[in-house]
């Protein structure tokens, strides 16, 4: 077994021979492990330590998000080559006993709307996540690795940067390599490193709760050894995420590895793939046997829009939060429940123009 533990009381940036805020092929490894041997990861909640439970809301206006998401590796795979599949086993997950939602102005689907800081301090124990924030609301474990990936290619690296320049270009909501902030600090990782902020072909920040332990994920291996990495944990989470955070957490992450030869290139498989043999979380939160859910359409001020998946999510969590509002929440509290506890699902979308989304909330979060 390897391990890599960390100092909580120092950053990312404080110890880069255990982890990274960019991806980049030529970043060192931490560790090398043979296929199925188990590796323990330490891992640091997506602000790098700056939300603590001292934090206040009004300290938010301040976060620095050059430094989201620290990353625990890489982690050299031994066999692991360029069109592989590595099957990565999510063994085990400690959770930590806090962690926060927050909503930081300019962040978020509904960053329109929250133009204002709020933060949600949790505690967690005994298998529920608890907050003064949100009195009367219980959030099972459903612990998971919001971020997860293996390291692109250079190739890949260059056609990243050209595709998400020209999304740019076209209006896009795009974040490109940044400096500031940067784990590795030193040319040419810190110019050329891509941020981790959106999830792409080789895995990172696809906040796909389903991950949970247990689960294999299977990631297209894109450089020699794949260069394994996590971070982000999630002790729990709504389908969306909506508002930017879910239960953010440090945690420590139990995986083994698997290459299965030259699976991706023969399969024709360039991005992420995941199964499971058992309920990913319990089946009262898997499938809630009591839920109310909302719907949104394509609509908007009396306009009909075609085919938008984007507009009919935004209005069925407005209808969720209105919903809640109605039931003696904050318009706040209500964007955090959505985000940590409300899953988006496609109900359907082949009866133009109108695709139908619905927001599920399971009511057994409400204590009695």
């Amino acid at each position: 077994m390897k391990s890599i533990e960390l100092d909580y009381s120092k950053r990312c940036a404080d110890e880069p021979e255990k982890g990274h805020n960019r991806w980049h092929p030529d970043i060192p490894p931490v560790v090398e492990v043979d296929p199925d041997e188990e590796v323990v990861m330490q891992t640091r909640h997506a602000f790098d330590g700056q939300i603590t439970p001292t934090t206040v809301a009004s300290d938010l206006l301040g976060t620095d998000l050059g430094l989201v998401h620290p990353l625990t590796g890489p982690v050299f795979v031994k066999g692991a080559e360029p069109g592989d599949l590595l099957e990565v086993t999510i063994q085990r997950i400690e959770p930590a006993h806090w962690g926060f939602t927050s909503i930081l102005p300019g962040f978020g689907f509904l960053r329109d709307v929250f133009t204002e800081p709020y933060l949600v301090h949790w505690e967690m124990n005994d298998g529920f996540a608890r907050s003064e924030q949100l009195p009367g609301v219980r959030i099972p474990e459903a612990s998971f690795m919001g971020t997860i990936g293996v390291a692109p290619s250079r190739a890949l690296r260059q056609e990243i940067l050209l595709r998400e320049d020209e999304l740019l270009r076209r209006g896009g909501m795009v974040v490109g390599p940044t400096p500031e902030g940067a784990v590795p600090a030193q040319e040419p990782f810190a110019s050329e490193g891509l941020r981790t902020i959106p999830p792409r072909e080789h895995g990172g920040n696809m906040d796909i709760k389903q991950l949970t332990a247990g689960t294999r994920l299977m990631l297209p291996v894109f450089t020699e050894g794949a260069l394994f990495s996590a971070g982000d944990a999630h002790y729990a989470q709504g389908d969306s995420e909506c508002c930017g955070t879910a239960v953010e957490m440090d945690c420590t992450l139990h995986v083994s590895f698997r290459p299965l030869k030259g699976e991706a290139e023969s399969r024709g498989i360039r991005f992420p793939i995941f199964e499971r043999d058992e309920y990913f979380t319990s089946p009262e939160m898997a499938a809630p046997k009591r839920f109310i859910a909302t719907t949104g359409m394509c609509i908007a001020d009396g306009v009909n829009q075609s085919e938008d998946g984007t507009l009919a999510s935004r209005n069925a969590l407005l209808n969720m939060i209105q919903l809640l509002m109605e039931r003696g929440w904050s318009r706040e509290q209500a964007y955090c429940i959505c985000s940590v506890a409300v899953d988006l699902k496609v109900s359907e979308v082949v009866d133009v123009p109108n695709f139908v989304v619905s927001a599920f909330l399971p009511l057994d979060i409400f204590q009695d």
